[in-house]
């Protein structure tokens, strides 16, 4: 009679397919206590009647704890007393692989937990088929079941089986007991053995013998992996999605954009005038819009980055990305989070999950926003077309190009450097290693992908929205008090010059002066903190013209005749446009990815470094840029 069930197996074995078959939509996310691994657990009916749980523990190839997944596996299965502790283990085998998926099946078997066997990818063979009863056979009568996770074939069969529960403990693998927390040298003297141990067995499997896989896989791999022309494809891969991302994300984008706005205006047409008002139709209502915006770029990228998972092929590419990042502090899976950074550092950071040393994780996380993302674009284009002339070099490189091009590349050269930093000031007594195992490629299951799809957006928005509305709200307060009166607006004053932000402005201008920015720069910095793109709508506001700065020349025309009452010049001259795109480069200016930092550190503590870092260097870059320029 087993109800709890826990669901163990190396990665790339169709362990969330399964997860998936057996749960649907029955199920629940969050983290285990203490750290930052995901925890996915759901319900399913027995025939009887009864809810079986099901945990689907991390991903892990052994029971010798390595990484921070396999430690949670470890420890979970280590103690009876745990509280997620199952009455019974299933263990997905991918049938291509036997020989390196039954080692884990074996420890956890050594442990006197029930356990059963779920042989996965049959599809996957050219010709033949594993017989599962001649598998029980040749372990000691460990039950084994074939299923399909796409056609759903076996479900039934593993339901049924699951209802009965009727495992008896089995003859154990090797001569000495499964411990926790083995050495190096009893980790690698279980591994031999039981590879040893399995290999013979396997040879009593006659459906097993003379069995092989497709050939399509060793095919691609020679372009895929190969330290060339590997390179050369994953940037092709990498450029098509981020067309993509920017093309489609622009008309959902723009479509929440002008929905909100209506609404707000709808909303201040029709409720009485006064703070309340204001509250919701300034603050509120676009916080709320400030949330959801950035829905459409998450969910495209986690869709991108779920079917090249599914397909086997980002394996490949934290494979070939490896070498290249290792003398940074970083490893081959940092390459996912970096790359989703030139989009949105949110969900990058969010991706960062994949990183199984701590260390290596946390400096991803630290650099991520340094890689220039989407929202700095407008920022970019509006102060290129103020100080860039539009001339050519040698007849067809524009000027203004790569000006755009030089801003990307500096947050690539910034961040690789940091990390390097980093590596030699955060300690970690975890040796870094990268083990993978690389999978067949296959058709990607499209129920994963969405449910995975499902799964990021809510994180995005039920955690890190609660934060950004809650200082879109603040800033809100900041800008509308206190009210100016008519005798001011006469005088062509506006609000946000003489509100509290505006005064705060003027009060702290000083500090930049040195890096050639006025009172209104100023202001602008400290409002676009709740996004960088705020800060083409405060020079919009500031400069009392429309805000679609592209086809509305008079916000242009404003600010290129604007002069520095401090100095005397124009305020926007090649020296401080340059500085302000610097400083825009490293600058963090991201409420949302502050509160990305916060929830997946759990802690203040790295985000406020993080802040205090990139304002450093944004300062200190920024101003070097001006003196240079000047």
């Amino acid at each position: 009679m087993c109800t709890k069930i826990a669901l163990v197996g190396s990665p790339n074995t169709a362990k969330t397919s399964l997860f998936n078959l057996l749960t649907g939509m029955n199920q629940q996310v969050g983290n285990f206590p203490g750290v930052t691994v995901e925890k996915h657990w759901g319900k399913f009916n027995l025939p009887d009647g009864r809810v079986a749980e099901l945990l689907d523990l991390p991903g892990a190839y052994s029971l010798n704890a390595y990484s921070e997944e396999e430690k949670i596996v470890s420890e979970i299965l280590h103690n009876k007393q745990h509280a997620d502790f199952p009455e019974l283990v299933v263990v997905t085998v991918d049938v291509t692989n036997l020989e390196r998926n039954l080692v884990i099946l074996t420890q956890i078997s050594d442990l006197d937990i029930p356990v059963i066997g779920v042989l996965t990818m049959n599809d996957m063979l050219i010709g033949k088929s594993v017989s599962p009863q001649e598998l029980t056979n040749a372990f000691n009568q460990i039950p084994f079941l074939k299923i399909n996770g796409r056609t759903g074939e076996g479900k039934q069969a593993l339901i049924d089986f699951i209802s009965a529960c009727n495992i008896q403990p089995v003859e154990k693998f090797i001569s000495f007991p499964l411990k926790e927390n083995l050495n190096i040298a009893e980790a690698r003297r279980d591994a031999e053995s039981r590879k040893t141990s399995i290999v013979n067995r396997l040879k009593e499997v006659p459906s097993f013998v003379g069995v092989t896989r497709h050939s399509f896989t060793t095919k691609v791999d020679k372009l895929l992996v190969h330290p060339i022309l590997g390179y050369a494809f994953f940037g092709i891969v990498l450029f098509l999605i981020f067309q993509f991302m920017f093309s489609i994300s622009a008309i959902p984008m723009d479509w929440i954009d002008s929905v909100f706005l209506n609404f707000s205006q709808y909303l201040q047409t029709k409720m009485p005038e006064g703070i309340f008002t204001d509250l919701i139709t300034q603050g509120i209502v676009p916080g709320v819009g400030g949330v959801l915006i950035f829905v459409p770029q998450i969910a495209i990228l986690f869709f991108f980055l779920g079917v090249l998972e599914e397909t086997g092929y980002m394996t490949r590419v934290v494979f070939i990305m490896d070498r290249l990042v290792r003398p940074f502090g970083l490893n081959g899976r940092s390459i996912v989070p970096l790359v989703s950074s030139a989009a949105c550092a949110i969900p990058a950071i969010l991706s960062t999950r994949v990183i199984g040393n701590p260390k290596e994780r946390l400096i991803t996380i630290l650099v991520s926003p340094l890689i220039s993302c989407s929202a700095r674009i407008p920022v970019f284009v509006l102060l290129i077309y103020l100080v860039i002339p539009n001339t050519y070099m040698y007849g067809f490189i524009g000027l203004q190009g790569t000006v755009l091009f030089a801003m990307y590349a500096l947050g690539v050269i910034g961040a690789l450097v940091v990390a390097m930093v980093m590596n030699k000031f955060i300690r970690s007594k975890e040796k870094s290693f990268l083990l993978l195992e690389l999978p067949e490629y296959r058709w990607p299951r499209w129920k994963n992908i969405l449910l995975h799809l499902k799964e990021k957006v809510q994180a995005f928005v039920f955690d890190a929205g609660k934060i950004i509305l809650a200082i879109s709200i603040v800033l809100w307060a900041f800008a509308a008090f206190p009210k100016i009166n008519e005798e001011q607006v006469a005088q062509g004053k506006t609000q946000i010059e003489e509100s509290y932000l505006g005064q705060a402005g003027k009060t702290i201008a000083p500090v930049f002066a040195p890096l050639g920015y006025d009172w209104k720069m100023t202001v602008s910095l400290l409002t676009s903190f709740a996004a960088r793109e705020v800060f083409v709508g405060t020079m919009a506001t500031l400069y009392s013209a429309g805000e679609n700065f592209e086809e509305d020349e008079s916000l242009l025309t404003r600010m290129r005749e604007d002069i520095n009452l401090q100095t005397g010049k124009p305020a926007y001259s090649l020296a401080s446009g340059l500085s302000l795109m610097v400083f825009y480069v490293f600058a963090m200016q991201c409420m949302a990815t502050f509160a990305a930092v916060k929830r997946e550190t759990k802690s203040w503590k790295w985000p406020l470094i993080q802040m205090g870092y990139m304002g450093f260097m944004a300062y200190t870059l920024a101003l070097l840029t001006f003196h240079i320029f000047s």
